[in-house]
């Protein structure tokens, strides 16, 4: 299955354990939000919203402002609702918004891996919401013990969701492929002969802990 993945900076094609590695474990998402399909990726500036529980109306203005190429962020606190479907997904796709992570449920599964709609989620449920109770739209939002703030970087993939300060994208950027060139060496050595012991510089065991 290909998956849509929209990025505008090299950040986004970096996988999430490395730029948690490199920010020290800083920004990484640390809640029960899994990708609704594997593979999954996506990428792109946050769109914050706050959802009350069981309703969904600022979700729905939030996909008519949000702009495009952005990641709608939204926290909810709530798995007992369904709050984004097929409807969403596809109002979504028409807007240019590049993926989903929110704390929530959602539903119409199957129609939105169909889609290859890149969602990471709390939960999927049937049950439906209203729409009359507002939220916020824009403000930041902590989601999974991260405050998030509009223009945010996300970076979001099979593995786990990561945000990165904009202000950090350039510098987290050429930690990463400094990490990434490390590991190919590595890994070039593991091939050849060598052990992780010898090439990571671990610590031998004491002899009461060996046969």
């Amino acid at each position: 299955m290909d998956v849509m993945i929209i990025t505008t900076e090299p950040l986004g094609r970096q996988s999430t354990a490395t730029l948690g590695e490199v920010q020290g474990g800083l920004g990484i998402i640390d809640a029960p939000i899994r990708p609704l399909f594997v593979p999954c990726r996506t990428a792109g500036p946050a769109f914050p919203v706050a959802l009350p529980v069981g309703d969904n109306l600022s979700l729905h203005h939030a996909l008519a402002r949000a702009p495009h190429g952005s990641v709608l962020t939204v926290t909810c606190g709530d798995t007992g609702h369904g709050f984004w479907g097929e409807i969403a997904t596809v109002a979504a796709l028409a807007r240019g918004i590049a993926g989903l992570v929110t704390d929530g449920s959602v539903r119409d599964s199957d129609a939105i891996r169909r889609l290859n709609f890149p969602v990471f989620c709390g939960g999927i449920h049937i049950r439906g919401t209203t729409k009359d109770k507002p939220g916020s739209v824009g403000a930041p939002v902590a989601l999974g013990g991260v405050m998030i703030r509009a223009g945010d970087y996300v970076v979001a993939d099979s593995d786990g969701i990561v945000i990165v300060d904009p202000d950090a994208m350039e510098k987290t950027l050429a930690r990463a492929l400094e990490r990434e060139e490390k590991e190919r060496r590595i890994m070039a050595e593991l091939r050849a002969g060598k052990t992780t012991i010898e090439l990571l510089g671990i610590a031998d065991l004491d002899d009461s802990c060996t046969l």
